[in-house]
Formats: C-alpha cells, structure tokens, sequence
C-alpha cells in the first residue's frame, strides 16, 4: 500500500461555478462540467469553453472532496472544468484505463471515513492508503476494456435526436390503454437465486422488480397465502411482454418483463390493449419510464391496487387520430445513445 500522492500528483481544480457559466452542447465545442455529483461520471453538465482557461486533458481521474458522495472518483473521458472541492489526479507512471478504474474503486473505499462525520478530503485525500500497481489483481491487468468500444451507439445510427414534444402529447385512462391484472401471492413461495427458474416480481425498485427466482413446481405448490395447496397454474403464471408496476411499497415502480414470471399481489401487470401492437422492450422501456415520473403522486403511504389504477391517467404521444404513437415510442428509444444494447 502507498500514498495517493506516491502514485498520483494530485492538486484542485478551476473552482468554477455553474450557474455564471454559459451552457453549451459537446457537439459546438462544449466542454464537460465535473462536479461533486455520484451521477454521470461527477459531469453536472457541459458549458462553452472559456478563452482564458484551458480545459484539462481527457485521462485524468476526478475525486469530490465534499458532499454526500463524498470521494466520488471517475476516469474523465473528455475534456473538462471542474466545480470548487473537485481534486485531479495525474499518474505518475503510466497506467492502463482498466487500472484507473480500480483506483477509483479504492479510493470511494474510504468513503466510510469521512461520511459518519461530515468530515472533507481537502487535506487527508493525499494520504490516503491505496494499493500499488504491483497489488492489483490480475484480474484488472487481464480485463479487456476493448469489447464495450461502440456500445454507447444508438439502435438506429442513422436517425437524428428526436424531439419529445410534449405539449402535444395526450392524456389517457390506463383503463383505455391496458389490460390491468391483479399480482398473485400475499406471501411469498421459497425462492431460489436460479436465473433458469421463474422470475418473482416483488414491489421493489430494484433489480428490474425481480427478487428471487422459483421453480415451477414450487409456484405449482404454494397457494397465495404461503400455504402447501394445489392451484391453477394460470392463476400464479403471467406471460411476458408486459408492464408491471408496484402498488404497494415501492409505489409507481415499473418495469418491463420480458419473460413469463409470478408476481406479489403488490404488483399490478399491465398489458396493452391493442393485440395489432407488440409490447417490446422499447416501447416497455418508454412507457415504463413515463408510469416511473408519477411516483410522487403516490409518496404519501397511497396505495395503487388494481381497482385504483383504471382511472388514473398517463400521458402519451399520439398519433393524428389521437390513439397512442407506439411507432414514436419504439423509434425515440432507438435513437438514444446506448439503445443498440437493447437485446
């Protein structure tokens, strides 16, 4: 183990401030704009660049010295300015992205240090104990960085950035776009950690909903209220290509499922009315999103049972005869950058 200054010249930043710079876009020159934030590589946004500051170079590793996060660490990609208590990191001795990234794994390591006592880097972050080169696991020598190149491509590289529009979107009944179905168990089956089992939906926000896995015959099994009792299976199983969303708990929570699972009874499914139109996981991902930016209207312990739900209302976009614009949903989801990874 050495010192973070054994390894790295570290020093601050431009300690600029946002809100006096003027924004502007990566694409007309603007340059990234790190801050204190655990989001988005600690980039708060992209401002124009000024003529008498230059930005430092791409390559170097950014670490907040405040805040809530504190000692947020990330490889900056691009050129940029940093915020007030942002420090730079420079190696000393070359070394390879993929030993970057464990350096910054190391250092948020010693978060615990300062967040229990509102305590900042400025002085310590320097003598911070972290491992050499010699002490990195193989594992971050040998990994090969070179197969996420292009990832960040959109589906449809042709298509240009979409704009939403949404002033003219539509409101509508969820009872006039989906089928809404109730979840199952009020307690819970065994479950399992098998990827290969059925996935059990919970009203959680995590994990795309999923909070275990269980076997077939288990599902067959369990009734809903955790007792060993034989049911319908078609009561247990719903098929995929749907919306589910949590009424309970973790309320507003939606994701889209793409295989056949089993739910809680804190979990409504929603399928779309239109049999002429395939739930596919861009427009899930769409729609997910828009059921997700509701969640406030439920943050007060309201529940959202099934017989709640057919008369709240979602906005969409809509095509000329005002039915919802499924075609705009798929294409915008593939114009983003990251959407080729979609599978």
């Amino acid at each position: 183990m050495k010192k973070l200054n054994e390894l790295f010249n570290v020093h601050y930043g431009n300690k600029l401030d946002l809100n006096k710079m003027d924004s502007q876009t990566i694409a007309n020159d603007g340059v990234n704009f790190v801050g204190r934030s655990s989001q988005n590589h600690g980039v708060s946004g992209t401002v124009a660049r000024l003529t008498d500051v230059e930005p430092y170079p791409a390559g170097l590793i950014t670490v907040a010295l405040g805040g809530t996060k504190i000692l947020s660490s990330f490889v900056q990609e691009q050129p940029f300015y940093t915020a007030q208590n942002v420090a730079i990191l420079t190696p000393k001795s070359p070394m390879t992205f993929a030993e970057k990234l464990y350096m910054c794994l190391c250092i948020r390591q010693n978060r615990f240090r300062y967040s229990a006592f509102g305590r900042e880097a400025n002085r310590t972050l320097r003598s911070l104990l972290v491992p050499e080169a010699s002490e990195f696991p193989l594992w971050v020598r040998q990994s090969d960085l070179q197969q996420f190149n292009q990832t960040d491509l959109p589906a449809n590289p042709n298509d240009k950035p979409m704009p939403l529009k949404i002033e003219q979107w539509k409101l509508f009944r969820y009872d006039e776009v989906f089928v809404i179905k109730k979840g199952c168990y009020n307690k819970r089956p065994p479950l399992s950690s098998s990827v290969s089992d059925i996935p059990f939906i919970g009203a959680t926000e995590k994990s795309n909903g999923v909070t275990g896995y269980a076997k077939l015959e288990v599902i067959e099994r369990y009734s809903r209220d955790g007792t060993i009792k034989k049911e319908p299976l078609e009561r247990k199983l719903f098929d995929g290509k749907c919306i589910t969303v949590s009424n309970n708990g973790s309320v507003g929570e939606a994701f889209y499922q793409d295989r056949q699972f089993t739910c809680s009874h804190d979990v409504n499914p929603l399928y779309l009315k239109d049999k002429a139109v395939e739930l596919n996981r861009e427009i899930g991902l769409f729609i997910s999103t828009v059921i997700r930016l509701d969640k406030y209207r439920w943050g007060f312990g309201r529940k959202w049972r099934p017989i709640r739900m057919p008369s709240s209302t979602i906005k969409l976009p809509v095509k000329a005869d005002g039915t919802p614009d499924f075609d705009f949903m798929e294409r915008y989801i593939k114009s983003l950058p990251y959407s080729s990874q979609i599978q």
